[in-house]
C-alpha cells in the first residue's frame, strides 16, 4: 500500500472514531455501566459487530459508487437525497452544539475559565483548521493526534482504577443481564446520524474510491470502529474499577468523577483534557460531515465548502455561546437522528444491487442480511425514541 493510501485511510478511521467519540459517548458509556456493571462488557461486545456490519456496508458502497451518500439516495429515489441531506444537517447542527458546549467544559475543568469562553476559543480553533489550504490533511493529523491523546489519557486512569478484568471478561461472553436498549444506543452513539459517513465522505474526497480500493476501504471501515471500541472498552474498564471499589459517581458528571475518584486532582484534569478532545474532535467532524451532505448539490456549494463548514462551526459555537443549549430542539432532533442510520443505510443496501450505481459490482449476500437486520432493530428504536421525545417538547 502507498504511503499516501495509508495516509489517508488511517486520517478516514480516526475521523469518524473521532466523532463517535464525543461528550456523549463518554457519559453513555459511564452511566451504561454503572447500570449493568461487568455485564455491560456484552453490550459493548454486540454493539462492535452491529457496528462493524452497519460501517462495512456504508463504506463499501459509497467507495464502489464513487459517490457520496446523499448523490446515491437521489439516483434510488429522486428527491430522496434531499430529504437525507436536511436530516444530517439538523442532526449534526444539534449535536454540534453540543459538542462545542462539552469542549466550553473541558475548557473550564483545565483552565478555570467560563465554559462559554472556553466554547468560543475552541470553536475558533475548530474554524483554525479549515481555514488552511490543506484543511483535509490537517484535520486528519489534528483528529489522529487528539484521538491517540484521549486513548493513551484513559489508559493510565484505566490502571489506575485496578478494574476486575476476569470478571468484565467473563460477563462480556456469559452477561447477568441483556440490555436491548443499551445495544441500540450504543450502535446509535458510534454509527448513527452522521458518523458512519465522516470517514466514507472522507474517501471520497481524498480520490481513494472504486472497486479495486475495496480491500483498502474494507479494511479502514473496521479500522475506525476498532478504534472506538478500544476507548469505549478502556472506559468502561475504568468505570468499573471505580465501581468495584465501592465508590458512587456523581450523577451530576459521571465521567468526571470515575476519573477524580481514580487518580485525584490529576485524574480531574485528565477528564478536562479527554472530554475536550473529544468534544473538539467530534466539533470537526460534525461539521465536515454535515456540510459533505451538501456540497454536492451545486456547483457554487462545492467551490464554497470550506466556508459553508466554517459557517457551520460559528453557528454552533453562537448558539451555545449567546442563547445556551436548546434543550427541547437537542431533544428534538437528535430523536430524529437516530432515523438517520436505518434510512441511509436501507438506501445504501438497495444501490448496492442496481447496476447503474455499482456497475458490475456484486455486494455480499452476508452483507445485505446483516445491514437489513440492523435497519430493522434501528428503525424501531428511533421511531420510540422519537415518539417519546415530542412529549418532552411541551412539557
Amino acid at each position: 500500500m502507498k504511503t499516501t493510501n495509508r495516509s489517508i485511510l488511517v486520517g478516514a478511521a480516526f475521523l469518524m472514531a473521532t466523532s463517535a467519540i464525543g461528550p456523549g459517548f463518554l457519559t453513555q458509556t459511564t452511566v451504561f455501566t454503572e447500570q449493568l456493571l461487568a455485564s455491560f462488557g456484552f453490550v459493548i461486545l454486540v454493539s462492535i459487530i452491529i457496528d462493524i456490519g452497519a460501517q462495512m456496508n456504508i463504506w463499501r458502497i459509497i467507495a464502489v459508487s464513487e459517490k457520496r451518500a446523499q448523490d446515491i439516495a437521489n439516483d434510488v429515489l429522486p428527491g430522496l437525497g434531499y430529504v437525507l441531506a436536511a436530516l444530517v444537517v439538523a442532526g449534526g447542527l444539534a449535536f454540534n452544539i453540543g459538542n462545542i458546549a462539552g469542549a466550553g467544559l473541558g475548557t473550564n475543568v483545565l483552565f478555570g475559565i467560563s465554559p462559554q469562553l472556553g466554547a468560543v476559543l475552541s470553536g475558533a480553533l475548530a474554524i483554525g483548521i479549515f481555514l488552511v489550504k490543506e484543511a483535509g490533511r490537517l484535520m486528519d493529523r489534528f483528529t489522529q493526534m487528539l484521538g491517540f491523546v484521549m486513548i493513551a489519557l484513559t489508559i493510565y486512569v484505566m490502571f489506575t482504577a485496578q478494574p476486575p478484568v476476569g470478571e468484565a471478561a467473563v460477563k462480556s461472553f456469559a452477561p447477568d443481564t441483556i440490555d436491548f436498549l443499551a445495544i441500540v444506543t450504543l450502535v446509535g452513539g458510534t454509527v448513527g446520524g452522521y458518523i458512519t459517513f465522516a470517514g466514507g465522505h472522507r474517501l471520497i474526497e481524498a480520490g481513494l474510491k472504486g472497486k479495486a480500493a475495496l480491500p483498502e476501504v474494507t479494511k479502514s471501515s473496521v479500522y475506525a470502529i476498532g478504534v472506538a471500541s478500544i476507548m469505549r472498552i478502556f472506559l468502561f474498564l475504568a468505570v468499573l474499577g471505580v465501581l468495584s471499589q465501592g465508590f458512587s459517581l456523581d450523577p451530576s458528571n459521571p465521567p468526571a468523577s470515575v476519573f477524580q475518584l481514580a487518580a485525584g486532582n490529576v485524574g480531574y484534569k485528565i477528564f478536562g483534557i479527554v472530554f475536550w478532545a473529544a468534544a473538539i474532535t467530534s466539533v470537526v467532524g460534525a461539521a465536515y460531515t454535515s456540510v459533505s451532505f451538501i456540497r454536492s448539490f451545486s456547483p457554487i456549494l462545492e467551490n464554497n465548502h470550506r466556508y459553508l463548514t466554517i459557517g457551520f462551526i460559528t453557528v454552533s459555537t453562537f448558539v451555545f455561546a449567546f442563547v445556551g443549549e436548546p434543550v427541547s430542539i437537542l431533544v428534538l432532533v437528535g430523536s430524529v437522528n437516530g432515523l438517520i442510520l436505518p434510512l441511509a443505510l436501507g438506501v445504501m443496501l438497495v444501490a448496492a444491487h442496481k447496476s447503474k450505481i455499482v456497475g458490475t459490482y456484486k455486494h455480499p449476500i452476508w452483507m445485505t442480511v446483516f445491514g437489513a437486520l440492523v435497519v430493522v432493530a434501528m428503525s424501531y428504536m428511533g421511531v420510540y425514541t422519537l415518539i417519546e421525545g415530542i412529549p418532552s417538547l411541551f412539557e
